[in-house]
Order: structure tokens, then C-alpha cells, then sequence
């Protein structure tokens, strides 16, 4: 047995390490973070002064450490190297892997695997859809040999859906990426989705009867707003997409947040009836920084909720459907505006009234920090990390003005 004692291991500083005069060679070394056993050792191939890492402690204990290091040096005796033994074996297994052959189908599910834990199961199931339905013969092809012609082959006849095209071309190159830096693919194989028709795809905007209407961003004026709720009840528009609108309006979030409402996130509270849109349902999740979304219903807002929330008693849902979200699409209520000939106000979409709302907002006198947290932005720069204050009381004061400028223009 080794002589070990377990609290000298861990006041080891960083770089320093454990001899142990019964078994030669054999260091207990310490990094920042780990504890490695080391066996040191002349090389019987050239004399020079060799090491090989067997374990790390206390995964593998004082009594697997000297087993280990009983093992490799018996193989050095026989006049192996073992550093050098280990590096053959690890190139061997490298080259094996690379041996088999990486499609491009091959990198695009490894890609999806790593991506299925790391994105919404919406954003998952579009980029799966997305290699399923482009891809085309060269989804079989070595993904090694696939040329620059034969990216710009698959991505040009895509140049009517730049969209499209575009999205295509940067999730492979994400794919491809991934598989260098796994050693999936050879580290020369150059990665051509980033560098063929870049900046070629941009659109042209969305297309109006089939014109296209330019890349457009929407604020509707005050008279828009008021013909627009006036309109909505007698241009045929459901009752669900109503009242999906009217939160756009008097909320200023997004559509998929609205849609996304779970009676659960509603709570009545001393000041109001509130909505906290959960951290993992916005769409900067990712950043560190963003938290759970406080949303006060006021006015209409607070009506539409509670009588939906009367209405779907026993439903999760605030906007139930039958189809696999359990809820509403967000494309769902795009249409529905379309066919419903946008409610008597030319070229606008339901994100447009997020838009018009903020500006409302600026034009009541909203100060721009207050009216960014009712959208749910982060502040600009440093401001972000160093301005924590949540904005719940202002975000209730300048809603309700929103909401009795609303009614104003309805009326």
C-alpha cells in the first residue's frame, strides 16, 4: 500500500505534486482543477525522461493507482514505451474513426444530436425538416469530398428563397464545424457553406399578392390603429385571433410568447393581474443575463385573459388547439390577418403592433429604459450587467397609459 494521506492531496497548490519513495516514478500531480497520477519514467528507446498519466484521484484510489503503475512499469521493462505506446494506440483508434465514412447525412444528424438538448424542440424539428427536405442525392455523398461546386450546386437553386437559403447554408456550415472539432472529419477538409454565396442571399422581403413588398418594418399610425380595432370585430376575424391581437397591442410581446401563455404564469397579485413569461419561452433564453419576463394586464389585456382563462377551465393552454403544441401557431394568426385583408389597414403583420406599440410608448413620454424592459430587451452594453432593477411599477404605470391611449383610438 501506498503511503497516501487524502487531505495533503487536496491542499496540493496547482503545479505542485506527491512522491512516493515505494513505488519509483509514480507522482500524484495537481492542475487548478484535477488530481492526475502520473507515472514518470526513462524511456528504453532513447534514455530521455518520459510520463504517462493512469488515473486521477480519488476516481482512481491510492490501491488502483499502484496496480496501474505495477502494470506500465512491467511493460517498460520489457522495453516498450508507454507514453509512446499510448499515443500509437490513440492515433490508431483516430484513424479508425476517420476510416469510416462521414456523409453528409452522417454530419448532420451528429450536428442535430449535439443540438437536440441546446434549442427549443420547435427549432429542432425546423432544422431537421430543413436537411430532410434540401439535401437532396447529396445527403449520401463523403462529406470530405463535398467540393465548392457542389455547395453552390445545392444553394443557388435556392436563390428564390433566400430565406430559406440562407438559414440552409449557415446551419451546415454550423454542422460542418462541429464535425471538425470532433475529429469526424479531416482537420484539412475545408468547410465551403461559409464562404460560398455569402452575403448573395439576402431577401427581398416578404411578397404581397405576389409582389414583393420590400423589407418593410411596420409602425402603424395612430388612425391605423383605431380603424384596425374598430375593424377587427366585424371583418370575420375569430374570437381567438381577436384576442391574441389585442395582446400584442396592449402587452407589446411577442407572438410566440402570447400564444404560449399557460394559465399557470397568470397570478392575481395587490397591484395587478400579472403574467411572468418564463425565462425558457423568450428568445434571447440563451443569454445569461435575461430573466423570467414580468408582463402586467391591464384594461383589455387583463379582460381577454381572464375571460379565456374562464372559458379553458381544467386546460394548461390560454390559447388551446388541437394540434401538436397544444396551442395556437404564431403562423396560425399571420393568416389569419392575410385572409381576413389585413382589417381594412394595407401591408402590416401581427409583429408590426410590437413595433407600434414601443413607439406609442416614446411618443406618451415612456423613458427608453423602462419601455426596452416592458419589451423584454436587455439594456444596451454595460448598462445590462450593472442596472438589475426590475421595472415591475413602471412597467404597470406606463401600460395603463398605453392601454387608455388604445382605448381612445377605439373608441
Amino acid at each position: 500500500m501506498l503511503a497516501f494521506d487524502a487531505r495533503t492531496a487536496k491542499l496540493l497548490a496547482p503545479g505542485d505534486h506527491l512522491v512516493f519513495p515505494d513505488a519509483p516514478g509514480l507522482r500524484l500531480v495537481a492542475t487548478a482543477s484535477r488530481r492526475a497520477w502520473v507515472y514518470r519514467f526513462k524511456s528504453p528507446l532513447d534514455g530521455r525522461m518520459r510520463q504517462t498519466k493512469i488515473g486521477e484521484w480519488p476516481a482512481m484510489p491510492p490501491a488502483g493507482a499502484l496496480a496501474a503503475w505495477e502494470r506500465v512499469r512491467a511493460s517498460r521493462a520489457t522495453g516498450v514505451d508507454p507514453a509512446a505506446e499510448k499515443r500509437a494506440t490513440r492515433a490508431a483508434r483516430a484513424a479508425a474513426a476517420m476510416s469510416e465514412v462521414m456523409t453528409v447525412r452522417r454530419v448532420c444528424d451528429d450536428y442535430l444530436a449535439g443540438l437536440h438538448a441546446a434549442v427549443a424542440p420547435t427549432t429542432y424539428r425546423d432544422i431537421e425538416r430543413l436537411f430532410g427536405a434540401e439535401l437532396g442525392d447529396l445527403a449520401d455523398a463523403p462529406a470530405a469530398a463535398v467540393t465548392r461546386a457542389a455547395a453552390f450546386d445545392l444553394l443557388s437553386p435556392m436563390r428564390d428563397r433566400p430565406v430559406m437559403a440562407q438559414r440552409l447554408r449557415q446551419t451546415l456550415g454550423a454542422a460542418w464545424d462541429r464535425a471538425l472539432d470532433a475529429g469526424r472529419l479531416p482537420p484539412e477538409t475545408p468547410n465551403w457553406w461559409r464562404l460560398v454565396l455569402r452575403g448573395k442571399l439576402a431577401s427581398k422581403g416578404r411578397r404581397v399578392k405576389g409582389k414583393h413588398a420590400g423589407e418593410v418594418k411596420r409602425v402603424l399610425s395612430d388612425d391605423e390603429v383605431g380603424a384596425l380595432l374598430r375593424e377587427m370585430p366585424v371583418r370575420g376575424l375569430s374570437r381567438d385571433m381577436q384576442d391574441i391581437l389585442t395582446l400584442y397591442l396592449w402587452t407589446c410581446c411577442r407572438g410566440a410568447e402570447i400564444v404560449a401563455m399557460e394559465r399557470g404564469e397568470v397570478t392575481r397579485e395587490p397591484d395587478a393581474l400579472w403574467w411572468t413569461v418564463p425565462k425558457g419561452k423568450l428568445k434571447m433564453r440563451r443569454n445569461p443575463l435575461v430573466t423570467d419576463l414580468r408582463v402586467p394586464l391591464v384594461g383589455r389585456a387583463a379582460a381577454v385573459v381572464l375571460r379565456r382563462l374562464e372559458e379553458a377551465r381544467g386546460k394548461t393552454w390560454v390559447f388551446p388547439s388541437v394540434g401538436r403544441a397544444g396551442h395556437i401557431g404564431q403562423v396560425a394568426v399571420s393568416v389569419a390577418v392575410a385572409r381576413a385583408e389585413r382589417l381594412g389597414v394595407a401591408h402590416w403583420a401581427p409583429h408590426d403592433l410590437r413595433r407600434t406599440g414601443r413607439t406609442m410608448l416614446a411618443g406618451l413620454g415612456c423613458p427608453a429604459e423602462v419601455a426596452e424592459a416592458i419589451l423584454g430587451h436587455l439594456q444596451p452594453g454595460v448598462q445590462a450587467v450593472y442596472n438589475r432593477h426590475g421595472y415591475d411599477t413602471e412597467r404597470h404605470v406606463w401600460l395603463t397609459r398605453l392601454a387608455d391611449h388604445l382605448e381612445s383610438l377605439g373608441a
